[in-house]
């Protein structure tokens, strides 16, 4: 009887506690008598026939590392139809039962459209930084860049506390604010800003000149990156010259992304890795592994299919009410 196989990879942008699914993967799929093959660079790999074996020895020590190790991308080719149909032909070669994908809304609708199309197998886990998946609470990968925008904020504070100087920090998260207003409450800053939503800068510099006129020796204010890029720079630049705050500006970038993943998303991985083998291993077609109410459980993955962007609006008035 020929051993099962299965297939795993990392897709878009990478975050920490992928490493810890990719490791539950494997150890889980070997439990399970199943063999797996890693595929390097996301669906690029399908394309380009790029893969290898992973077993035990391979993915060890790898559980506290960020990024991936078998790397990611987003594939612009595997957007068409035709190559989707080759993408699948190559793991219909492989034998393998089912594909399991990692990452966010891009991976997920990819997995869905190889699966409508072609009829694989897919199992998803939520693996994105900005927490935008809908069906899921919680993605991997978001709690730990929390924790690396948190720590640098908080070292930014001591500079403009020394300094009496108001500081602008960009944390990322694209069409999702909710890195920027979780960020802002758990610093103290003064103020959050959402380039997609209506920005009002004459409160930003009214909550901050209040804090200054009451002894305030230093103030942040977070803004989430948005889909535009430089929005940041424009907003600076007219809060020192319509309302005279001169402002200094940090971008955080991509070292949100890296760094070792905190316990949380290590087990996060380690708990959706396992769910995944067992789905597929069941015959499980197309789920997605998601915390709702806080707890594990699977979903349909056409319920996972749309971003999230939304966040509880309440947590403003939270962040206004303790800025004061």
């Amino acid at each position: 009887m020929t051993k099962k196989s299965i297939a795993v990879l990392c897709s878009g942008g990478d975050g920490p506690g992928m490493n810890a699914a990719i490791r539950s993967v494997v150890r889980s799929a070997y439990y399970e008598g199943i063999n797996v093959y890693g595929v390097y660079k996301g669906y690029e790999g399908l394309l380009d026939k790029s893969i290898a074996h992973l077993d035990l020895s391979s993915v060890g020590n790898i559980i506290q590392r960020g990024g991936t190790v078998i790397y990611s991308s987003r594939s612009t080719r595997f957007m068409e139809a035709k190559y989707r149909t080759q993408a699948a032909e190559f793991l219909k070669e492989l034998g393998v039962c089912g594909l399991v994908v990692i990452g966010g809304n891009g991976s997920f609708n990819g997995a869905s459209l190889l699966h409508n199309e072609h009829g694989i197998p897919v199992a998803c886990i939520p693996g994105t930084i900005d927490n935008d998946i809908s069906g899921t609470e919680f993605s991997i990968g978001f709690d730990t860049a929390l924790n690396t925008a948190v720590e640098a904020i908080d070292k930014i504070r001591d500079t403009a506390t020394s300094h009496d100087r108001t500081f602008m920090v960009e944390v990322m998260g694209r069409s999702s604010g909710l890195i920027a207003i979780t960020v802002a409450i758990s610093t103290g800053a003064e103020a959050v800003i959402f380039p997609d939503l209506t920005v009002d800068l004459a409160s930003v510099a009214y909550t901050i000149k209040r804090g200054v006129s009451r002894g305030k020796k230093s103030s942040i204010v977070i803004v989430a990156e948005g889909e535009k890029e430089g929005l940041s720079h424009l907003y600076q630049k007219e809060l020192k010259e319509k309302y005279e705050l001169d402002t200094k500006l940090c971008i955080l970038g991509h070292i949100q992304r890296g760094g070792n993943p905190s316990p949380r998303d290590r087990f996060l991985g380690s708990f959706m890795g396992n769910m995944a083998v067992k789905a597929i291993a069941k015959g499980e077609v197309a789920v997605a592994t998601v915390v709702r109410d806080g707890k594990f459980t699977l979903a349909p993955l056409s319920e996972c299919l749309n971003k999230r962007n939304d966040f509880d609006r309440s947590l403003l008035d939270l962040l206004n009410t303790l800025a004061l």
